[in-house]
């Protein structure tokens, strides 16, 4: 029974894109974010074989952070991008808002993902341990069960 006969195409909602037409000025970001949309893909279709669970999300949390943080240098440190591109990039979820947000507070400034500075993530409500500056560890190199974060405290 094709949709014709049965009416149903009449009553279907047309099929929207997501993305809206970016405004001028997005083609400096076009270029570098497509390269990263392309490692998501790969990140996401990479064999799980060997790794634990946790360990699967960390190659896509460090993309995530490199594309929010080209957003951010590119509108508050190089200023090569106008407010209406980084406000689209922000609408469209380009960028992590709350992480541009943590970014520009003091002491947050290396950030790696907004998870390891909630409270509710940790033992004993405290923060996670790639906060910790290296030289307070008494271990050596320490990963972070979120994000695989090496440490991005201001002090390292």
């Amino acid at each position: 029974v094709s949709t014709q006969s049965t009416g149903l195409a009449r009553n279907m909602p047309k099929v929207r894109s997501r993305r809206k037409k970016p405004p001028a000025g997005f083609e400096v970001l076009e270029e570098p974010l497509a390269e990263i949309e392309r490692q998501l893909r790969d990140a996401e279709a990479a064999p799980v074989e060997g790794r634990r669970r946790a360990e699967l999300m960390w190659p896509i949390f460090r993309l995530h952070h490199q594309r929010s943080r080209l957003i951010y240098n590119a509108f508050y440190k190089k200023k090569t991008i106008s407010r209406d591109v980084y406000d689209f990039c922000l609408r469209e979820k380009y960028a992590d808002a709350d992480l541009i947000a943590k970014w520009k507070k003091d002491g947050y400034e290396r950030l790696c993902c907004t998870r390891c500075v909630q409270s509710s993530n940790h033992a004993f409500g405290t923060t996670c341990v790639c906060r910790v500056p290296k030289k307070d560890l008494e271990q050596g190199a320490v990963e972070c069960h979120n994000c695989g974060c090496r440490g991005c405290a201001q002090g390292d």
